[in-house]
């Protein structure tokens, strides 16, 4: 069996991340796929049975069109006439024909003051979808283009570790 960790990252801190759980995952299982959503597939292949999905948390949940192109200008880039982000792969994932757990994150601002989880919301979304979510987790930004909170980068790696283990134990 394998495993599929798939991001969108709109300053680069969900990317990092994604790859520190990847790294993470990677220790305890070989068999550990990283792919930005762009490029992610709408129907798993037959032998993953953990999907890990990882987010920017943008005006309190997942990334919209219009939230994706203000992070780009925000990010001193033009906004791209096309994007996809997780909401949109998701609602196109299909639904899976045997087990698949499934773990979320998401990045946010760390703030008493600022509500919202992209993690929760494609939690939602993936056990509406037929998955089994298991774990879903937030780490933190500094600020709405970050950097990385400090410590969190080895936070997700040993993240990543405990879904390998936990979901690679025998039933």
């Amino acid at each position: 069996m394998s495993a599929l960790v798939v991001y969108e990252s709109s300053f680069g801190n969900t990317a990092e991340l994604a790859r520190a759980v990847w790294a993470g995952m990677f220790a305890r299982r070989t068999d550990v796929e990283l792919v930005e959503v762009r490029g992610a597939p709408e129907h798993l292949p037959d032998d993953v049975d953990l999907l890990v999905v990882g987010a920017p948390t943008h005006a309190f949940g997942l990334s919209r069109p219009r939230t994706r192109a203000d992070a780009a200008v925000q990010a001193g880039r033009p906004p791209e006439p096309s994007t996809i982000g997780v909401r949109e792969w998701l609602a196109h994932l299909d639904h899976p024909d045997h087990t698949v757990h499934a773990a979320a994150f998401d990045t946010r601002i760390q703030s008493p003051h600022v509500p919202g989880s992209a993690a929760s919301g494609a939690g939602k979304r993936l056990r509406h979808a037929g998955y089994a979510v298991d774990d879903v987790e937030s780490f933190w930004v500094t600020g709405t283009k970050g950097p990385l909170a400090a410590g969190e980068l080895d936070r997700a790696r040993a993240w990543g570790l405990h879904l390998a283990e936990v979901m690679s134990a025998p039933a």
